[in-house]
C-alpha cells in the first residue's frame, strides 16, 4: 500500500480530491493535516470530517496554521461558499479532530517511514513549509510532493499572475519550492485544459447515482455561481481532483519538464505569482517538476471511479 499524507484547505474541489484519494484501492490516508485557505482552519477541518464520511471512513484530521508566515489571512468565501462546501445547508460541525497538531504530525509521518510517503498539498503551502523548517532533512525523506498551486502559463485565478494557493501564502511556496523536496507542481492552467466541466458533463456525474457522485456535483454550487458571475457562462473546473488524479497516476500527466521555478514574494502586482523558467535564464537549479498536460480522458474515469463508490 501506498501512504498518502494530505494537506488541504478543504472546499469543494478539495473534498472531490479526498474521495478520489478515498477510494484508491492501492491508498492508505495516513492523515489528513489541515490549512486555512479557501475557508478558516476551523471550517476547513470541518469539511475534511464531514468529507471521510461520506465516504464512511474515520481518517485521522489534524488542525495546522490558521494564517499564512508573513501576510494577512485572505479566504475565497466568494468562490466556494461561507462554508466551502456550496453554501448548501449541510450539517458542517461538531465533529471532533484527532488531538495533535498538523505540523508535527508531517514531521513525525515521514521520519517514520523514510522515502515512502507521498505528500499531497491541495491548499496554501503554510504547514509543509513550517514542518521543512522545523525539520529540513524531512525534504529528502518525502517520495514524492504533488503540489495544487501556482500557474505555468503566467494567467492567474486571484490576480492577473497569480493562482490562490501560492498568492494565500509566497513565503511559504518559495520554501516548499527551494527545500530540494521532489516537488510536482500541478498548476490551475492544468485544470483549465484538463478538468473543465460543463452542465451536461456535471449531471452525467450526478447520474452516477450514488451518495459520493451527489455531493462532489451539489457542493460545487457556489463555484458555479461565481463563474456564471464573472464569465457569464456556467463552467467551472477542477484544480485538486486533476492534481490528485497526477498524484494516484503520474501517468495522467503527459508533458511534464523539470525546471526552475520562481516564486514572487514582492507585495507588488505579481506576488504570488510562480515565475517558470522555461529556458532556464535565472541560472537556477531546475528542481520542480512542472506538469503542463494532463490526460483527460483517463482523469475522467478516475473521477468516474471514485463517485461510483457505495
Amino acid at each position: 500500500m501506498r501512504r498518502f499524507l494530505i494537506d488541504t484547505d478543504t472546499a469543494s474541489d478539495d473534498a472531490i480530491a479526498l474521495l478520489m484519494a478515498f477510494a484508491a484501492p492501492d491508498v492508505v490516508v495516513e492523515a489528513l493535516t489541515i490549512v486555512a485557505g479557501n475557508c478558516s482552519l476551523a471550517q476547513a477541518a470541518q469539511n475534511a470530517l464531514y468529507t471521510a464520511e461520506v465516504a464512511g471512513l474515520r481518517v485521522p484530521v489534524y488542525a495546522g496554521a490558521a494564517r499564512p508566515l508573513l501576510r494577512p489571512m485572505k479566504h475565497a468565501a466568494e468562490v466556494h461558499g461561507h462554508d466551502g462546501l456550496g453554501d448548501i445547508d449541510l450539517p458542517l460541525g461538531g465533529r471532533a479532530l484527532t488531538p495533535g497538531r498538523g505540523v508535527d504530525v508531517i514531521v513525525e509521518t515521514i521520519l517514520r517511514y523514510p522515502g515512502e510517503v507521498e505528500l499531497v498539498a491541495l491548499g496554501p503551502l503554510t504547514n509543509i513549509a513550517v514542518a521543512l523548517a522545523r525539520a529540513p532533512e524531512i525534504a529528502g525523506l518525502v517520495r514524492r510532493c504533488v503540489v495544487m498551486g501556482g500557474v505555468a502559463d503566467g494567467i492567474g485565478n486571484v490576480t492577473p499572475a497569480a493562482e490562490f494557493n501560492i498568492f494565500v501564502d509566497p513565503e511559504a511556496a518559495a520554501m516548499v519550492f527551494a527545500s530540494g523536496m521532489p516537488v510536482t507542481m500541478v498548476g490551475w492552467d492544468v485544470s483549465r485544459k484538463a478538468a473543465a466541466f460543463e452542465p451536461a458533463e456535471l449531471a452525467e456525474l450526478r447520474a452516477i447515482g450514488t451518495k459520493r457522485a451527489a455531493f462532489a456535483v451539489d457542493i460545487l454550487a457556489a463555484l458555479r455561481r461565481f463563474m456564471i458571475a464573472i464569465s457569464g457562462r456556467d463552467a467551472i473546473d477542477l484544480p485538486d481532483p486533476i492534481a490528485m488524479a497526477v498524484a494516484l497516476d503520474p501517468a495522467v500527466a503527459t508533458d511534464v519538464r523539470r525546471l526552475p521555478v520562481i516564486v514572487d514574494t514582492s507585495h507588488g502586482p505579481s506576488a504570488g505569482a510562480t515565475l517558470v523558467d522555461h529556458y532556464r535564464l535565472s541560472g537556477l537549479p531546475a528542481t520542480v517538476d512542472v506538469v503542463f498536460a494532463a490526460d483527460r480522458a483517463k482523469f475522467l474515469a478516475m473521477l468516474r471511479q471514485a463517485l461510483s463508490q457505495p
